[in-house]
């Protein structure tokens, strides 16, 4: 079989006369070979498969539009050819032909280009615009335009052909437990995009590369990314009703291209070169001992709903790919984005598998964070399941077996399934744990009981189902919400640059202002926020559970306000460094409060507390106290909670003693004195940390712990947390 030529080709990958050959069904997408490139394809319910190529001297319009014989070409439901003499770099897309019956779930259009589900590099996407990809007419959005005569080729970006050759000098994942992990969340591009940032390569892989002096400086282990799957930033149909200026799905949570790293985050204008690029930046953290998570994306794509556009799955099998409802026309929606992705359907399920072994096998990733995780415990029909086969195989997977696994264990169609979350070893984002904590240090009355619960590693989530206490990833903030600086400047969400009049994002954010709403020059009102932040770092840090810090908090960065800033491409997403230096005072007490967690492995438990003496020396793993020294009422409405750690190594599993702790919370706005128990034998209490001191004696470094003058109580300010650590007399 020959090509069927159409234009003239440039030299780089391929051209008219290369030899079709029948190819083979397996690997899935496009294959460099020793002698060219194999393509295959899933399309069950095609009746013709066309594989259209490009040069790139050319990109308009194909060179070469190969229909694929169904009786050499396929096997099973796979459409596949071989190519001899094409190479890596080459540009493809599909188009799938069948039955249009959307009333039965079928959506094949001949005329509409599809992307490869497997594709591993998307040409930029600065023509794909709302307008170009849409299924809908914009003027009468009730027309459907999903069979549309029209041909949209001149709009779809191109599919890459990339080789997966890399010098990877010797770099594996690193796979760091999760006890012995913090996490920090943040966002590739808004990372190093503003001109404050100070890097050659801002909003880029390279420009996260050259941040690496600051992540070992603050001392965090792991880097979770906001999706960088290849995603339209020009998606939203809306603009800022302040500047008149387009919004941008900044965020990402609209899934393309699942294979592909997002092209506009590399530097290098070849197609493919994000590949490289995205991998240059893993080994060099790597390196550095910085862990990489990424934020994935399997619980929706963005074809949205029945109007929405068909540029890959809804194309090439849209009944198999997504959950339709009795009315095969229109989609289930647990996912508030418009459609759900059929996750337990076998198909779907090797997909997704295939997916998360590509990112750790060929591009180093050490961890995933499921966006929406429950829907990937959705039964074909929408139903949540006991067992699901999906989850059960991403946490038993034998490649994945060291991979951190991370749910967000709810989704938006109304599944809750924090504490339970099915599959085994899956940790969990801990929304309970933010709630709870957020409240206690407002002043919340009641909320002592609840604030031990999650200080000890939230027993009455995880220690029914056999999880231990780093399964729970605790956090105050993350990209969905408030930053922490922000948590305690707004009582309310400031939402009204996202077009959506203020309606958009949670009203229960559980903060405070203290007594002005916004950046105040009170100093007493500032005094305050900065003691609260504290508060809330240090809480964070000396809790049983896995840390998650959002990327920028350590250093005050404000959202003004906006709780939901999914569509803000802009200096209110974007990190200020320049805060860097003004907040140096709390950018310090968080990178010692880092450097102190990871000192002492009693914040490092491996297994719950018992409230038992493991190693007869009269002193429980953990004790509870109030503001008197006696056992807490948990009934009763305190504001108040002492508690003790035995550091000794059989208590904290550990393979040396570690020191005794005396942790004293108070979240009323009077001063406590609060009685302070007996050091250990021939030791004494030094204080280490309290935050209400002002920097740097908010936190003192090892060795530099202050002795106390006292014999048994500590006067704790309003609103602070004292930490006093036991050393030899």
């Amino acid at each position: 079989m020959k090509f069927q030529e159409k234009n003239p080709a440039g030299d780089t990958g391929g051209g008219p006369g290369f030899r079709v050959e029948k190819g083979k069904p397996l690997p899935m997408g496009a294959s460099v070979t020793p002698r060219g490139v194999n393509f295959s394809l899933f399309a069950r319910y095609a009746t013709a498969v066309t594989l259209a190529l490009f040069g790139p001297d050319n990109m308009e319009q194909p060179y070469a539009e190969i229909n694929l014989d169904p009786c050499r070409n396929r096997t099973g439901d796979i459409w596949h050819c071989h190519i001899e003499g094409l190479k890596e770099g080459a540009l493809y897309l599909y188009r799938a032909d069948g039955p249009y019956d959307p009333r039965h779930g079928f959506r094949f259009n001949p005329r509409k280009s599809l992307l490869d589900p497997y594709a591993k590099a998307l040409t930029p996407l600065g023509r794909w615009d709302l307008g170009a990809c849409l299924g809908y007419d914009p003027d009468d959005p009730q027309k459907d335009l999903s069979f549309s005569t029209k041909d949209d080729i001149h709009t779809q970006p191109r599919c890459v052909v990339v080789s997966d050759d890399f010098d990877w000098q010797g770099d594996t994942p690193l796979n760091y437990p999760l006890r012995m992990s913090v996490l920090y969340e943040t966002h590739v591009r808004g990372l190093t995009v503003s001109s404050s940032s100070g890097v050659q390569n801002p909003g880029t892989y390279r420009g996260v590369t050259e941040k690496i002096p600051f992540f070992r400086e603050l001392g965090i282990t792991s880097l979770e990314f906001l999706p960088i799957q290849e995603f339209n930033e020009r998606e939203i149909p809306r603009t800022n009703p302040r500047t008149g200026k387009q919004l941008f799905n900044y965020w990402g949570y609209s899934t393309v291209a699942f294979f592909a790293p997002k092209g506009s985050y590399a530097r290098d204008p070849e197609p493919g070169g994000q590949v490289r690029e995205f991998k240059e930046m893993v080994r060099e953290l790597h390196k550095a001992g910085i862990e990489v998570i990424l934020d994935i994306v399997f619980n929706h794509t963005a074809e949205g709903n029945e109007l929405g556009p068909t540029f890959s799955f809804r194309g090439l099998d849209n009944s198999i790919y997504y959950i339709l409802e009795e009315d095969k026309r229109y989609y289930k929606n647990y996912s508030g984005c418009g459609n759900t992705v059929n996750c337990n359907h076998p198909v779907v399920r090797s997909f997704i598998m295939d997916c998360l072994r590509y990112w750790v096998m060929e591009m180093h990733i050490d961890g995933f964070r499921f966006d929406l995780g429950s829907i990937l415990g959705r039964d074909q029909r929408g139903r949540l399941m006991e067992n699901p086969p999906m989850l059960e195989r991403i946490a038993e997977d034998p490649i994945l077996r060291h991979t951190k696994i991370i749910a967000e264990a709810w989704d938006a169609g109304g599944a809750y399934q924090v504490g339970w979350f099915p599959g085994g070893r899956w940790a969990e984002w801990n929304d309970r744990y933010r709630d709870e904590v957020r409240r206690y240090w407002r002043g919340d009355p009641g909320e002592a009981r609840h604030l031990a619960t999650r200080l000890s590693g939230s027993s009455d989530l995880y220690l029914r189902d056999g999880r231990k206490p780093f399964h729970s990833i605790n956090f105050i903030t993350s990209h969905d919400g408030f930053t922490m600086a922000d948590l305690v400047t707004y009582s309310f969400k400031h939402n009204e640059e996202n077009g959506e009049e203020n309606r958009d994002g949670s009203d229960n954010n559980n903060s405070a202002n203290y007594g002005f709403e916004g950046p105040s020059e009170n100093p007493a009102i500032e005094k305050t926020r900065l003691r609260q932040l504290k508060n809330f770092f240090a809480t964070l840090l000396i809790s049983q559970g896995t840390p998650m810090l959002l990327g920028g908090d350590e250093m005050g960065r404000t959202q003004k306000g906006n709780n939901n800033a999914y569509c803000q491409d802009n200096d209110i997403s974007w990190y200020d460094w320049s805060l860097l230096e003004k907040n140096k005072d709390l950018f310090r007490f968080v990178k010692e409060m880092i450097a102190f967690r990871l000192r002492h492995p009693a914040f490092l438990r491996p297994e719950f507390y018992s409230g038992l003496d493991g190693d007869y020396n009269a002193i429980p793993d953990i004790s509870w106290y109030n503001e008197k020294g006696e056992n807490p009422n948990w009934e009763e409405s305190e504001k108040c909670l002492a508690l003790r750690i035995d550091g000794s190594k059989a208590e904290i599993m550990a393979d040396k003693d570690d020191n005794d702790f005396f942790i004293m919370f108070n979240s009323k706005t009077a001063v406590v004195n609060f009685d302070v128990c007996d050091p250990p034998e021939g030791k004494t209490w030094l204080l280490a940390i309290d935050t209400n001191l002002p920097s740097p004696n908010d936190i003192l470094s090892p060795g530099n712990e202050k002795p106390m003058f006292f014999q048994n109580s500590y006067s704790v300010a309003p609103q602070s947390v004292v930490l006093l650590i036991s050393k030899p007399l």
